[in-house]
């Protein structure tokens, strides 16, 4: 997929003035991961490795590393929407990612902004539960996050456990029964226009997976191996920011969010398979988002020192 294609403005007010722009500007709202495994500074990598222009609105702050979140901070609500607002009214924004967002009153201010901008090529992943199991949104926002924010989306994310949290059911645990939820899921999109549903199968059991690409039309099932490694930390984050930095770019493409999927979910199986040439912390490490870009980086290195 080409990077230099033009980014086509679906309904957008800040991306229609980019329109022309040859490389997609594309920014994360979501929380910060001192690690840099998971939220806007893994959102940043990616947007980097797969030829957009990152930019990043930060909706919280964490205390974590590889084997936990020790602490969560949300910033007032002013300041976001005087981050959102600043960004918006001079960047055109092709894509807009959005990650973890804490509290009702963050998800309410985001979905109040979005709306006010017309924000293109929604991508929200509805981040409830970091790798090391600890909580990063309060119960109280799920409904905010179904009511206020899901009418701003135009692709949802949720993985198995999350999926059964917006539905208020178990999670599925057969490929059947991800069907059936991802029916009911597109089911809590506006049904008037193009909304998507890719529901990530990576909790399954078992040695493969599967995940699933709904329209509320067309059901696409998107099988893929499991991966041997325990350096799984951000995959969400980095999986829906891989589709928001590809989407531009797949604009006037054959079944473009399709395209879109199946080239990021290709370019993660990659960086998953290459995590293990990193080094970053002793618990859960993160993906190799430049594995691609990084090849001999260690040749040129010593060229320069």
């Amino acid at each position: 997929m080409s990077s230099s294609a033009s980014p086509a403005a679906t309904g957008s007010a800040s991306a229609s003035s980019g329109a022309t722009s040859r490389i997609p500007n594309v920014v994360s709202i979501a929380g910060v991961d001192p690690s840099g495994g998971a939220g806007v500074f893994a959102d940043l990598k990616t947007f980097s490795a797969l030829g957009a222009y990152g930019c990043g609105v930060v909706a919280a702050l964490t205390a974590q590393n590889t084997h936990a979140v020790t602490g969560v901070h949300v910033p007032p609500t002013d300041f976001l929407r005087l981050q959102i607002d600043t960004l918006f009214a001079d960047v055109a924004i092709h894509a807009t990612k959005i990650g973890m967002l804490g509290s009702a009153e963050v998800t309410t201010t985001v979905a109040e902004r979005l709306a006010h901008w017309q924000a293109a090529r929604v991508v929200l992943d509805p981040v409830m539960v970091s790798k090391s199991g600890d909580s990063l949104l309060a119960r109280s926002a799920i409904s905010a996050l179904r009511e206020a924010l899901f009418p701003q989306a135009f692709l949802i994310t949720p993985n198995l456990p999350e999926a059964g949290v917006l539905l208020e059911q178990r999670a599925p645990d057969t490929v059947k029964e991800m069907y059936r939820a991802a029916e009911r899921l597109r089911e809590l999109l506006p049904l008037s226009s193009e909304r998507w549903v890719l529901l990530k199968g990576g909790h399954l059991p078992g040695n493969a997976l599967a995940d699933l690409l709904f329209d509320g039309d067309r059901m696409v099932e998107l099988p893929a191996p499991r991966i041997d490694t325990k350096n799984t930390h951000g995959t969400g984050c980095t999986l829906s920011s891989a589709v928001a930095a590809l989407l531009p770019q797949a604009e006037g493409q054959f079944r473009p969010v399709e395209t879109a999927v199946r080239h990021a979910r290709q370019w993660l199986l990659g960086a998953i398979a290459h995590a293990g040439a990193l080094a970053v912390g002793s618990g859960h490490g993160p993906v190799h988002h430049f594995h691609a870009l990084w090849k001999g980086v260690r040749g040129c290195r010593r060229s320069y020192m």
